[in-house]
């Protein structure tokens, strides 16, 4: 073939990326002049800065983030989280709340395991039974519904309170006891699904009671200050406090417990103090130690120790053999719950300040500062490991952190 051939003029180029490109006049518009083309931005036109409160709300997402120290949590109820309890053998927590429910859920991987419905007004209080055989639910409806954990089925409903206000279970048995708006105390068997008895003594809502830890009284407090040492078998009235002696609580009583040995009683008040008292009835000293309400008290099992939080937002521990302030602590808002830990001069407190601290009660050191809820937390429980604390809160939220 030749070499100086044409290339025939019907076939294309087969590198058109090869060819120049041109423009010509007729392919121009028009001409724009820099000088009549908009002024280069200056730093004045640049973007307005975000809205204060929206930068005030991506800050406070940020610190939340940064400070959480939970390690797990449950987030399926709608409503504030008023109560909690842990299994006493597996990793289980059952959570009630302002949405009517009440849940199961597992505290290790968040899990939720069931939702027991059943209520038509808040559950205010769940708790599961000594041997974790049972869960009961305590509602604002009246009703206390009884569920056996190891067939997941409901096994009895009560009904007799107005208003359940705190429920609690018998140490060596499935005898399940509910506190009342109306001033009265239920005691239902909740294997046989029978009522036992009622207890009537106090003339106002029945603010908080329980067992003693051998089972063979019930001890009560209410807001007509009057604090009643019960047999269950008969429901008649061991001993009684009342505000008639000027030494004893001029306020409603708002929390109580009793010592390991069943005792010594102590009690909070409205009126700001809080009282030592003998389970016979005998008065040992009225601590008054607070400028505000007593919100929570409890006694260390290794110590002779007891420790008294307040709404003023201060925990005072007290030797209750000497009835001397030993330290004094301090949330940044009212305290709403305190738990020593099992076995250990360990306090845990929880805070409307959204916290949860652990305390040396020997030094008043708060060896653990526990963040993570945006609300009050209403509620804590401590792991029988003593390895997490579960908390409940107004956020709507429970939380899990460590303890070690």
């Amino acid at each position: 073939m030749d070499p100086e051939k044409e290339k025939d003029p019907q076939v294309p180029n087969e590198h058109p990326e090869n060819q120049e490109e041109f423009v010509t006049n007729d392919d121009v518009g028009a001409v724009i002049d820099p000088e009549d083309g908009p002024e280069p931005m200056d730093d004045e036109d640049e973007e307005e800065p975000h809205d204060p409160q929206v930068q005030e709300a991506m800050q406070d997402i940020y610190n939340l983030i940064q400070n959480d120290n939970s390690i797990q949590g449950f987030f399926d109820h709608k409503d504030a989280v008023y109560s909690i309890s842990l299994h006493p053998t597996e990793s289980i927590a059952a959570s009630g709340g302002g949405d009517d429910k009440a849940f199961i859920w597992n505290y290790t991987n968040g899990e939720k395991l069931f939702e027991l419905g059943g209520h038509s007004d808040s559950v205010v209080a769940v708790k599961f039974s000594s041997d974790g055989t049972y869960l009961a639910t305590g509602g604002m409806d009246g009703k206390t519904h009884v569920y056996n954990t190891n067939t997941k089925e409901k096994c009895a409903t009560f009904e007799g309170p107005d208003e359940v206000t705190w429920i609690d279970w018998h140490p060596k048995g499935p005898i399940l006891l509910a506190g009342s708006q109306d001033g009265s105390i239920w005691m239902w068997n909740a294997q046989s699904g029978e009522f036992m008895n009622v207890f009537n003594g106090h003339s106002a809502p029945v603010t908080c009671g329980r067992f003693t830890h051998n089972g063979k009284n019930i001890v009560s407090g209410a807001e007509d200050g009057s604090l009643i040492v019960w047999d269950p078998r008969s429901a008649s009235i061991v001993s009684q406090l009342t505000s008639s002696d000027n030494r004893f609580h001029q306020g409603p009583i708002t929390c109580l417990d009793i010592t390991s040995d069943d005792t010594i009683i102590v009690t909070g008040s409205g009126d700001n103090s809080s009282v030592l008292s003998h389970i016979n009835g005998q008065i040992i000293e009225k601590l008054e130690n607070s400028e505000e309400p007593i919100e929570c008290v409890g006694f260390c099992d290794v110590l002779p120790l007891v420790a008294i939080g307040s709404i003023d937002g201060s925990i005072t521990i007290w030797d209750r053999n000497t009835q001397r302030v030993r330290q004094k602590l301090s949330h940044e808002d009212v305290v709403t719950k305190l738990q020593w830990v099992k076995n250990a001069p360990f306090l845990v407190s929880a805070s409307v300040d959204k916290t949860v601290r652990v305390w040396d009660g020997r030094s008043g050191v708060c060896v653990k500062k526990l963040s993570g809820h945006q609300d009050t937390i209403l509620d804590i429980a401590i792991s029988d490991d003593l390895k997490k604390v579960v908390t409940a809160s107004d956020d709507n939220c429970c939380l899990v952190f460590p303890l070690e």
